[in-house]
């Protein structure tokens, strides 16, 4: 029997993509499941599904994450686990993409994690503990030309996720950092999968976070492949990271993209 049985998990971003596709693993699983985003019609339709709850979330203001929290519970009672996946991609390269698009994913993938860590822990605490899962990338490891911005709310989001482990687990919560490789979601539409992998599905992302929530573990790569080469990257001289950027096509699939194809993302997202 999964260890998430009966368990209150909630998703933010999960009217879609890799949140979606956790939503639904955590429901087969038994817990019961409630998502939050800004378009919560989607979210709401989508939770009704798999019988979850789909409520309106904006992830980068403290008193719209409390306000869903606040709900969560008044449903469910408590809240066992927080799944921090809300985030965008802003890719081209930095000195010719808008600077107010970059510095939205600020926002959204660093401010809104720790918004949610910070909003969400003491309520476990009271109640015994928990499991945060925050949604990281591979870029966290691997920083990638056209997404510099993107690369660091990543580096950001790990870094913290360690620290914020170390803080929390004398108090019964612990937290966690899941790496995905190129995953097939509308962040990387318009763009070329690298030579380094084939592009991921967000089911198997999913299944790493729902892994996680029971049974901790500091960092979870997506494809488990990628795991140790991602952690040697650091230790690579310049000249060899440049070069295996060329050979895998990394160094070019975030600058040259296909913009028509990226438009509806970019629109959803950005405004741009």
């Amino acid at each position: 029997m999964s260890t998430i049985t009966g368990k209150v998990v909630v998703i933010t971003g999960g009217a879609r993509g890799i949140g979606e596709a956790t939503a639904r693993a955590a429901a087969r699983a038994g817990a019961k499941v409630a998502v939050g985003d800004l378009d919560a019609e989607l979210a709401a339709r989508s939770a009704a599904s798999y019988g979850g709850l789909g409520l309106p979330l904006d992830v980068t203001s403290d008193e719209s994450f409390t306000g869903f929290l606040d709900k969560v519970e008044a449903e469910h009672g408590r809240i066992d686990a927080l799944v921090n996946n809300a985030g965008i991609m802003v890719i081209g390269r930095h000195l010719e993409t808008g600077l107010d698009a970059q510095l939205k994913q600020l926002d959204i993938n660093l401010r809104g994690v720790i918004l949610g860590c910070h909003a969400v822990a003491p309520r476990m605490i009271a109640n015994g503990g928990g499991s945060i899962v925050n949604i990281a990338s591979l870029v966290a490891r691997i920083p990638t030309p056209g997404a510099a911005v993107y690369s660091g709310t990543k580096a950001a989001v790990l870094a913290f996720t360690e620290a914020l482990d170390a803080e929390l687990s004398g108090q019964g919560v612990r937290v966690s950092a899941v790496l995905p490789s190129f995953t097939s979601t509308g962040l990387i539409d318009g763009t070329t999968v690298p030579r380094l992998s084939p592009a991921v599905q967000p089911a198997q992302v999913a299944e790493a976070v729902v892994d996680l929530l029971g049974r901790h573990r500091p960092v979870a790569t997506v494809p488990r492949s990628l795991a140790f080469s991602s952690k040697q990257w650091a230790l690579m001289p310049a000249g060899m990271k440049h070069w295996l950027s060329r050979k895998t096509g990394m160094d070019t699939m975030f600058t040259d993209f296909d913009h028509a194809a990226r438009a509806s993302y970019e629109e959803r997202t950005t405004g741009d």
